[in-house]
């Protein structure tokens, strides 16, 4: 992930809200006025009314003081069985305490928080079961004074929503970290094995990048067969993440392994099959086979510079197969992942599916980077993730994203994310932030229909002496340890607490 620059030109332009948005032509039966075309006909309102008004065909919640109030709408007449709420949003975000639910089902109220989106609209789904024949649709806020939510397009239908299968975490560096003093501990301060607290937290997937051949020793196959088997001890799936290179590959830099670089085309592809080859069939040899294995790593720019360069398709081509053949001929129930960073680009994700699509690149799950701070609105990304799922008939996920709980340096290494990128991300620099951060990317990425989930980029990366970001460099710092899960004491994070409600 260290970074970062994206090479690639602007190739195509454009991003239609909403254009592959679940089709709703109108509300479903049963919900009166979902739409707000006739005011709020059909709704009932509870505490600062005045805070909840119609106007432009959707509601309103706002005032110029602190608020709290509840716009509420109670459906009957409902089979028994799963239902699904679905709508659309936009919000400024950050309030006390703003969500979505089906209350009053006959089972638990299950609730969506809504997002920071600003002027973008997102769709949010809650499932429940409906046993009593009746559900009470509930819109709420609790806010400050100036805060802001639109609602629009209500509608509720029989069936559930798919939960997300893929609520992961990268824990690449944590073999590194331990080895180094590094201990995790509960929210309480009980000291635990990180994957077992990850996975007592719904962390069900594992993250792991491979190097070739580190300068360290960490990220290898012998690392990663070794955390391997922790995750699979501690009930998680692996999704294995080649980078093709010695140390960090991303957008801004793909570069061979020192052992590639004079080979010639024909051998540098069968270096890479026979690499992706070999770890994923000693993988499966010792009993943790991998779920999904991504062929390059942020990929935006190609791999392997500059044989697989951007502007070398025929050869980034050529690679990507190779890697896709071998996974399959290694670990056939093992999924192909090809991921790209800017989570927000529609354009230029379409530009390089289209490339990858037209000269056969076999694939079976498109996966983004978004940091919010970085690659656009929320919005963006589920508009970007709704399409990419459509035009391609796959489905989608986010592989890396993290938020900052602090501004407050770890070690002696500069943190990547600072108070600039705090304000472009809209969240305070909060443990809270941090959470809110997290919990608002799962939710709108829940909104997409067969979206996989989301991956917590190095939650478990504090900071120790000497388990630094450069594995050339032992007295390299950690970059990253205020956008850890964990704090400077190593205690968990009300965030990690995030992926339960999913």
């Amino acid at each position: 992930m260290l970074r970062r620059s994206v090479l690639i030109p602007v190739l195509a332009l454009g991003l239609v809200l909403g254009a592959a948005a679940p089709a709703l032509a109108a509300p479903a039966p049963g919900v009166t006025n979902g739409g707000f075309e006739t005011g709020l006909t059909g709704w009932s309102e509870s505490g600062s009314r005045a805070a909840s008004f119609a106007e432009e065909s959707r509601l309103t919640h706002y005032a110029t003081s602190a608020y709290r109030v509840e716009t509420t709408q109670a459906v009957t007449g409902l089979a028994r069985g799963p239902h699904t709420l679905r709508l659309r949003v936009r919000s400024d975000g950050n309030q006390p305490d703003a969500y979505v639910s089906l209350r009053h089902c006959g089972s638990a109220e299950r609730r969506a928080a809504i997002p920071r989106t600003g002027e973008q609209w997102v769709w949010l789904a809650v499932s429940v079961t409906v046993t009593g024949g009746r559900c009470t649709i509930v819109l709420h806020s609790t806010a400050s004074a100036g805060q802001w939510t639109h609602f629009d397009d209500v509608a509720l239908s029989y069936g559930s929503a798919p939960g997300l299968a893929v609520r992961g975490a990268d824990v690449s560096h944590v073999t590194k970290n331990e080895d180094h003093g590094a201990v995790y501990r509960s929210a309480s301060g009980q000291r635990q094995d990180p994957f077992r607290l990850l996975a007592a937290n719904d962390v069900d997937y594992i993250r792991l990048k491979v190097w070739v051949d580190p300068a360290d020793g960490y990220n290898d196959l012998a690392d990663t067969l070794a955390k391997a088997r922790r995750a699979h001890a501690a009930g998680q799936q692996l999704l294995i993440d080649f980078h093709y290179s010695d140390a960090w590959a991303d957008p801004g830099k793909q570069n061979k392994p020192a052992a590639w670089a004079g080979l010639a085309f024909p051998d540098l592809v069968s270096a890479l099959y026979s690499h992706t080859f070999d770890v994923l069939s000693a993988l499966r040899a010792q009993g943790t086979p991998a779920a999904m294995a991504q062929v390059g790593n942020e990929i935006n720019g190609g791999m392997l510079w500059p044989d697989g360069r951007w502007d070398n398709w025929d050869g980034l081509a050529a690679l990507l197969t190779a890697g896709s053949e071998a996974v399959k001929a290694a670990s056939p129930s093992t999924k192909v992942v090809l991921h790209l960073a800017e989570g927000g680009d529609n354009g230029g994700h379409r530009w390089w599916f289209d490339q990858a699509v037209a000269r056969g690149v076999p694939f079976d799950v498109i996966a983004v980077s978004h940091y919010v701070y970085w690659h656009g609105t929320l919005g963006e990304l589920q508009a970007n993730l709704m399409d990419l799922s459509t035009r391609y008939g796959k489905p989608v996920m986010v592989a890396e994203t993290a938020y900052g709980f602090t501004l407050e340096e770890g070690d002696h290494e500069t943190n990547i994310f600072n108070a600039s990128l705090a304000a472009a991300g809209g969240y305070p620099a909060t443990p809270r932030g941090q959470s809110d951060a997290l919990r608002d990317i799962l939710t709108v990425v829940a909104g997409v229909p067969g979206a996989l989930g989301v991956v917590y980029w190095e939650p478990t990366w504090t900071a120790v002496p000497g388990a630094g970001w450069d594995p050339a460099d032992p007295t390299s710092g950690d970059g990253w340890e205020n956008q850890a899960l964990f704090d400077y004491s190593g205690r968990a994070l009300p965030a990690l607490r995030a992926f339960k409600n999913f």
